[in-house]
């Protein structure tokens, strides 16, 4: 990856990155709520080299949370703990996103604690049940991958607003699933699990046969439809959304933007290549079929 021209490489990643600036991602949001969708606002990047350039990217979230409100948009911020410094100290984080929930609390606005591999599990959990207990505009990300979540589950504040995942990290299979089977099959049974715990929960998935199942498992369950939503990215699968939405659900578009778009993507293809084969396929026009359950 590092040896591909960046032209080409932002060619690739355009459809799936909003841009490097703010106002770019801010009319990209605009234009899907004009659509129907709302919104997640995410700064691309992670794992900061100091204290200095985490108090930078909170400011740089404290600005982005300020114009959401402003333009009245139907999204919020969605910040990864090692954005904001969390592997140079936990104190620093949970200062960093203390006063960013404050900021978003004042405006009205929600913000996710995002999950990132396992090394950082522990640590990002504390976080969220750290804010929690001051805000309740405060959300988290669980990963239907590992092993342990079962037992995270259920070490969660009441009425938590939880983002599900399958994981897009590779983890060892020590301590995570690896085939796609039992990893669709712990994201459902354990949104359901949550969803009639009284949780609120976000299907992040591209998985078409996972995604309407859930639909009908909620319904069958008699399960609010206020409760749940789908969250996708975007430039991913956009007939998936009208297909969704067409059924009842609310679904929200994951809008990432910012100058480190390409160390981003090329951390990100680092840690899970099959993900460049998606973007590959997607670029051409060859993302229907079986790809719809690969995300």
């Amino acid at each position: 990856m590092p040896l591909v021209p960046g032209p080409l490489m932002r060619k690739l990643s355009s459809r799936y990155i909003a841009g490097e600036r703010l106002d770019q991602a801010l009319e990209v949001l605009g234009h899907l709520q004009a659509e129907g969708y709302q919104g997640i606002l995410d700064i691309l990047g992670e794992d900061v080299a100091d204290a200095a350039e985490a108090r930078m990217v909170q400011t740089a979230y404290m600005d982005a949370a300020s114009d959401l409100a402003e333009r009245k948009l139907q999204a919020y911020i969605s910040i990864k703990p090692t954005h904001l410094g969390l592997r140079i100290s936990q104190d620093l984080a949970l200062d960093l996103y203390r006063s960013l929930a404050q900021h978003c609390q004042d405006l009205g606005l929600f913000l996710r604690v995002e999950m990132e591999d396992h090394t950082t599990t522990d640590e990002t959990l504390a976080l969220h049940k750290a804010l929690r207990a001051e805000f309740e505009c405060v959300g988290i990300v669980i990963q239907s991958r590992l092993f342990r979540t079962e037992e995270d589950l259920q070490s969660l504040p009441p009425a938590s607003n939880i983002r599900m995942v399958k994981g897009i990290y590779l983890e060892p299979a020590a301590i995570a699933h690896t085939e796609a089977g039992p990893i669709r099959d712990a994201f459902a049974s354990q949104s359901i699990a949550l969803l009639k715990a009284g949780h609120r929960v976000a299907f992040a998935t591209h998985d078409q046969e996972l995604g309407d199942g859930l639909i009908r498992a909620c319904q069958e369950h008699s399960i609010a439809p206020d409760a749940w939503e789908f969250q996708v990215l975007m430039g991913v699968q956009r007939p998936l959304w009208e297909r969704w939405k067409k059924m009842g659900a609310r679904v929200r578009v994951y809008v990432p933007f910012g100058p480190n778009w390409r160390a981003y993507s090329t951390r990100r293809l680092a840690k899970n290549p099959q993900i460049l084969m998606h973007v590959i396929r997607a670029t051409l026009g060859l993302s229907g079929g079986r790809s719809q359950r690969k995300s």
